[in-house]
């Protein structure tokens, strides 16, 4: 592809001096097109989430259905995550993504026509979500890659945060969207236009400026390339523990429908539009977290390890909120500090990896943060219809806010460092502080 005019007179990279605003990635051209392109297919994306569980429980009367299908959207990270890290190490991220849109948009497409000719069955969707899942393995890695070659490191954080704000803004527009969509014409008119909406992503990925772009150095074709990235990460604590601390988040906290649906129906004996509410709040704090780590540098673990333990400590408030507006309040709180917690924990991972592994470093991540949902879903579901939405909600948020206890002291350990409780005036009452050499001869 013609890197396209102008490529001779490329905006200078921007270097660790230079201040960094909300904004700052839009002042590079490829990820102006890449961001806006991805804004019209995220909210396709968020409208055929919707569409298809609702066609799901239209085809079938059943909500183990609809969970059936979700499971199947995920499954493929689970089984095939790594190797997509390996196919994004190996080739070029831009192409990669060219091929992943087409794919994407296609199943759209073929989901349209069935619907709208009358002829889908429950399998078809079934069938197609897996297809979908089997493009985000390769999908996801390559885009999260092809950010940092777009942007240089400097500028990565800041692009990461822009990408979840533009996610979440979708969140608050696809879902309505869909359902005015579904009400008035169908849900296979949802459908088409998730299928057109990549028009835009490709357009964008085409119109970019190569010479622009700074390649990560690939990844020779050999053997035991899994094993390798399995080794690189269990050798490096800065990558190892925050993926461990994502899936415990991932796995147990990340939950947000089967709790939101409970305390709207058996705790505050609301109707869907309620729950329906309380999702666009914790979207709308989603968008005003992303954006504000969006304007920080970078950050220590200790900031990651930090948002995940009070993520865990929201989510135990809000399952003991008295009132239906107390809980409603809380509902930002929990998308803004669950959204810190996962932009910098992406980007810290992403800034601590060497380029020819990042690939495979973030398919660990995603596969963990992303695979543990066929697993904790139904166990916290399981939990909310036995025992309660309160005692549901509080388990989820005492097993993250427990692993990110544990995390930081492992860490803390790593590092030489010791808990210091002081009840003196004037002092800090809790910090970490450097063990003393008779400690760390005898550990």
């Amino acid at each position: 592809m013609s890197p396209g005019p102008g490529a001779g007179s490329a905006p200078a990279s921007l270097t660790a001096t230079d201040k960094i605003s909300t904004f700052s990635s839009f002042r590079i051209r490829n990820y102006r097109l890449h961001f806006f392109g991805s804004s019209v297919s995220n909210i396709g994306t968020w409208m055929q989430r919707i569409a298809q569980d609702w066609l799901v429980h239209e085809l079938t009367g059943s909500a183990a259905a609809v969970g059936v299908t979700l499971a199947l959207q995920f499954l493929p990270m689970l089984l095939f995550g790594l190797w997509g890290g390996v196919l994004a190490d190996r080739f070029d991220k831009r192409k990669l993504m060219l091929g992943t849109q087409v794919l994407l948009g296609l199943t759209g497409l073929v989901l349209a026509a069935l619907t709208l000719s009358g002829q889908v069955h429950v399998y078809h969707v079934y069938a197609l979500a897996f297809v979908v899942g089997l493009a985000t393995v390769v999908d996801n890695p390559a885009r999260q890659v092809f950010v940092s070659e777009m942007v240089g490191p400097h500028l990565l954080r800041n692009a990461v945060s822009l990408n979840s704000a533009n996610f979440q803004s979708a969140r608050l527009i696809g879902p309505a969207v869909a359902g005015v969509v579904i009400m008035g014409v169908g849900s296979g008119w949802a459908f088409l236009f998730n299928g057109l909406s990549f028009i835009a992503p490709i357009v964008a990925l085409l119109m970019m400026r190569t010479s622009e772009l700074t390649p990560t150095e690939r990844a020779p074709r050999g053997k035991g390339q899994l094993r390798e990235g399995l080794r690189y990460v269990g050798g490096r604590p800065e990558l190892l523990w925050p993926i461990v601390l994502l899936g415990f988040a991932g796995t147990f906290g990340y939950n947000f429908a089967i709790w939101l649906v409970a305390f709207t129906d058996h705790v505050f004996h609301a109707d869907a539009g309620t729950y329906g509410l309380l999702n666009s709040l914790m979207a709308a704090g989603s968008v005003a977290g992303a954006l504000l780590a969006a304007r920080r540098g970078s950050r220590r673990m200790r900031f990651t390890v930090a948002a995940g333990l009070l993520f865990g400590v929201v989510l135990m408030v809000a399952a003991f909120a008295p009132t239906f507006l107390v809980f409603a309040l809380l509902m930002p709180a929990i998308g803004l500090v669950s959204m810190t917690f996962q932009v910098t924990a992406n980007a810290g991972i992403q800034l601590h990896s060497d380029p020819a592994m990042r690939g495979r470093v973030i398919s660990l991540m995603m596969m963990v943060f992303v695979g543990g949902t066929p697993f904790g879903g139904p166990l916290m579901g399981w939990l909310t219809d036995t025992f309660g939405a309160r005692i549901g909600l509080f388990t989820g948020g005492a097993l993250c806010a427990g692993a990110a206890v544990g995390v930081a002291l492992v860490l803390a350990r790593i590092g030489g460092l010791r808990l210091r409780i002081s009840l003196r005036a004037g002092s800090r009452g809790v910090a970490l502080v450097p063990r003393d050499p008779e400690e760390l001869a005898a550990a």
